[in-house]
């Protein structure tokens, strides 16, 4: 194994704005802390808090990287003390709370996962954000079980696309809103039935598909502007699991469906979570995850792997809306 450099090629945010305030610098190659491993960077999955982050709505939380980019895979070519796992020359994917956008990134020994076999280096990238999101919002904090309807609302994206799988796999059945014909199309050969919500309703067409009943629960990133007409969707009993606010976080709403249908309403961010919530993500995970991973029943879709350097473009391409799955960047 090659020596560690004393400087790296990263991408920095240089000031609050539009995807041009993304430029390459050089920083100090970060040291593994104790519970920490160096992971020499061969792909960072895009995500929209780091446009958010990008734009100053999203500060990395204290002690964090200022670098953008929650998550990484590589090889682990350095280890902090205590840590037994993983080793020095392990090929890991990991979520972290900053600092991806770069040639060598420190994660977390509990928040490294092993890589599927003949899963490629962007693959294994675009898993950690999406599957750590996913869970924690549709299976622990929701509830989700089998033989339950769910709608997830943009089902072509990362966090969609991902949420469509895991949900079919455990027994759901899935519905969700995408904005286009082709993406609705994506979205059931995942095995969802698609809502396009630029031509229908979705309220109107999750009451015509359930026969009137509604959704057991309703993965949303919209936030303010979906707030009353997901409560009209959801059944008695239902649960809305939030995940995002890309609509706006303010709305004004009817109170009374939620007394009337016993509904629950629940939001969570990922990033601020503390290190243990996500290391027992993490384990379950791997132990209720990992295997379907391994067994190719889910794997992430991925729209295009770009160069590090062109993160800037790339973020253009996020914020455009065209792209279906993640959008990742690797390192030559």
């Amino acid at each position: 194994m090659s020596a560690i450099p004393s400087t790296m090629f990263a991408i920095e945010i240089t000031q609050p704005g539009g995807p041009e305030v993304l430029q390459p610098c050089r920083r100090a190659v970060p040291e593994p802390g104790p519970g920490e491993v160096l992971i020499k960077v061969a792909a960072a999955g895009i995500n929209r808090p780091d446009a958010m982050q990008r734009r100053g709505l999203y500060p990395p939380p204290p002690g964090a990287s200022d670098i953008p980019g929650l998550e990484v895979a590589g090889q682990v070519v350095a280890v902090g003390g205590g840590v037994k796992h993983p080793t020095v020359g392990e090929n890991v994917c990991a979520l972290v709370t900053g600092g991806g956008y770069a040639e060598y990134c420190v994660a977390a020994a509990p928040l490294c996962l092993p890589i599927p076999k003949g899963f490629s280096w962007a693959e294994a990238a675009a898993l950690p954000e999406a599957l750590f999101t996913v869970w924690a919002n549709l299976f622990e904090q929701g509830g989700l079980k089998a033989g339950e309807r769910v709608l997830i609302h943009g089902g072509s994206g990362g966090i969609g696309s991902t949420a469509i799988q895991l949900a079919r796999e455990f027994g759901a059945e899935v519905f969700v809103t995408a904005g286009s014909v082709q993406k609705c199309i994506f979205c059931e050969q995942l095995g969802a039935r698609a809502i396009d919500y630029g031509q229908q309703d979705f309220v109107e067409a999750i009451r015509e598909y359930t026969g009137g009943q509604g959704v057991d629960l309703i993965l949303d990133m919209v936030g303010g502007p979906y707030l009353q007409r997901n409560l009209e969707c959801l059944a008695p009993g239902g649960r809305l699991a939030l995940i995002a606010v890309q609509g706006g976080p303010k709305t004004e709403i009817n109170l009374l469906p939620i007394l009337l249908k016993r509904l629950t309403l629940a939001g969570s961010t990922l990033r601020p979570r503390s290190l243990a919530e996500k290391a027992a993500l993490a384990s379950a995970l791997k132990s209720q995850v990992w295997p379907l991973l391994k067994a190719g029943k889910i794997k992430p879709v991925i729209h295009g792997a770009f160069p590090l350097a062109d993160a800037s473009e790339t973020h253009h391409l996020l914020e455009s809306g065209r792209h279906i799955g993640k959008l990742v960047l690797e390192n030559s």
